[in-house]
């Protein structure tokens, strides 16, 4: 994926598919001590532990007629060549979790992306879902 929003897009894509009713993405750019920040949260499902712990296994997935699942293993990626790492919590009936962390300066992080359109989007195409989008700036 070229940038983070397009990530977004499918980290919020399995929240949906997981029956979340409400998203929060949070992004937080910290200058001051050179951090970028991505955290989606939902209230879906969640994961059981055998889900959780194989979830970044580019060779598992748990949507049907797929054999594979590239979306959070490219997260991880990302986040790993930037300098960060990608962190999950989820619990079954407690939702979803999702952090990544990148070196805001280093020079592999990705673009943000258009993420006012790619919120935009989402709530045009799920009205029935509660979006929140905080993007915060740290100088």
């Amino acid at each position: 994926m070229e940038d983070l929003s397009l990530h977004i897009l499918d980290i919020v894509e399995n929240a949906l598919r997981a029956g979340a009713n409400n998203v929060i993405i949070r992004l937080v750019q910290n200058k001051r001590e050179d951090w970028l920040i991505l955290e989606v949260a939902d209230d879906g499902e969640g994961m059981d532990e055998e889900t959780l712990r194989r979830a970044l296994d580019p060779f598992f997935t748990t949507k049907a007629g797929k054999r594979i699942g590239l979306g959070l293993p490219f997260l991880a990626q990302a986040a790993e060549e930037a300098g960060g790492k990608l962190h999950i919590e989820s619990a079954p009936g407690k939702g979803t979790k999702v952090t990544a962390t990148f070196r805001l300066s280093h020079i592999d992080r990705k673009p943000l992306g258009n993420l006012e359109e790619t919120v935009r989007c989402l709530k045009a195409t799920h009205p029935e879902v509660g979006f929140r989008f905080e993007h915060v700036e740290i100088d």
